[in-house]
């Protein structure tokens, strides 16, 4: 697929780890870490990109570790989202969730 210059200089910026084509092979990891990390400018280009369904499915099933807490709030609450629900938890196999103490409970 080919992707505009504005678009590959936004997943450039935002995923410095990788190439921004690589960015764009998990469209929802790249939202989540653009959800978490994009300036104002780079959330205007990728709305021309991404609808809101796209970001509302990035908050349905996030990558875990990703977001921080303001990022959560703020995109929940822009899609009515509320109360806000716990940030998302990894997963570890074998390992009941319920068990791990909560280190950072949410302040919302």
């Amino acid at each position: 697929m080919i992707y505009s210059g504005e678009l590959l200089a936004v997943a450039e910026r935002i995923l410095w780890f990788g190439t921004p084509e690589e960015a764009f092979e998990f469209p929802k990891r790249f939202l989540t870490y653009a959800m978490t990390y994009a300036s104002n400018e780079d959330s205007e280009i990728l709305r021309k990109y991404f609808t809101d369904d796209d970001f509302k499915a990035t908050l349905d099933d996030p990558a875990p570790g990703i977001f921080d807490r303001s990022s959560w709030a703020k995109w929940n609450e822009r899609y009515n989202r509320t109360p806000v629900p716990p940030l998302p938890r990894r997963k570890t196999p074998g390992v009941d969730p319920a068990t791990i103490p909560d280190f950072f409970p949410s302040k919302f």
